[in-house]
């Protein structure tokens, strides 16, 4: 008996979407303008996303040139953020703000194209680009609209995606430290540090700059090895002086104790 009613509930469900589905094509068959938005702006306000969307979509040619031209566009593209589709709502509002810019809608355009592209930020081992164009849109978001409620918002998500720019750069470098490609690893870490002197993992660079250098002169033919150890020794200098009581401190104090050794026997040999 449970089984009966469990295919009467599945085919109910069926019946109801078929229904939804063909009610849809009617309307839009009808030719209606005014009947087609009026029935896609009914489901935008029960949050039916996806048939929203499909009446908007329709009836917004017939509505091109006149004062609902931005309401639709807008509606469709929110909806579209509001369904979880980022990528066409990041589209449709940027397409939105260039071409509504006196639009009632405009501030709201530009913060949900800005949230949309954050949404589509991925993690910091994968390629930033997407976080690069989000911490443009928002700056741009901020700039345009500096008493905005939403600000802390924005300040929040800045942060946010500054943080993930921040830790890619050091990932970068560190791959060539743990391929151990020495001399790779000390030029993407001063690279990073160069452009990102703020970042969170500035001293976790630091010390990475050290202990390439160190390794990348245990690791050199003799003949280059006290030049390498010299560099070494000048990074270690470089990092105590900003910061001497490191986490590092003790195996920093290690390999400058070896680089002296190393750099003191040669200089006498020489």
């Amino acid at each position: 008996m449970k089984q009966r009613l469990s295919y009467v509930a599945v085919f109910a469900a069926v019946i109801v979407a078929f229904c939804s589905c063909t009610s849809i094509q009617r309307i839009i068959k009808s030719g209606d303008a005014e009947l087609i938005l009026d029935r896609g702006v009914l489901f935008y306000n029960a949050e039916k996303w996806q048939k929203a969307i499909a009446l908007l979509e329709h009836c917004q040619p017939y509505f091109k040139g006149t004062l609902k031209e931005d309401t639709i566009a807008f509606y469709k593209a929110r909806a579209h953020f509001k369904d979880g589709d980022y990528m066409t709502a990041s589209e449709q509002f940027d397409d939105f703000r260039r071409s509504f810019g006196r639009s009632a809608f405009i501030e709201d355009a530009e913060a949900l194209y800005a949230v949309s592209l954050y949404n589509m930020c991925p993690v910091p081992e994968r390629d930033q680009t997407n976080t690069a164009r989000a911490i443009v849109a928002i700056s741009e978001f901020m700039s345009h609209y500096p008493e905005s409620s939403q600000r802390p918002l924005f300040e929040d998500m800045t942060k946010d995606l500054t943080w993930r720019m921040h830790e890619k750069s050091y990932l970068n470098a560190y791959t060539y430290y743990k391929i151990e490609r020495y001399n790779s690893a000390i030029i993407a870490f001063r690279n990073a540090i160069q452009k990102y002197p703020d970042s969170h993992r500035r001293e976790d660079m630091m010390y990475y700059i050290v202990k390439s250098s160190f390794l990348f002169a245990e690791n050199s033919i003799v003949t280059q090895q006290l030049d390498r150890y010299m560099a070494a020794l000048d990074a270690y200098y470089t990092f105590v002086m900003e910061f001497p009581e490191s986490k590092y401190k003790k195996e920093m104090d290690h390999v400058a104790d070896v680089s002296k050794r190393f750099i003191e026997k040669n200089k006498k040999e020489e």
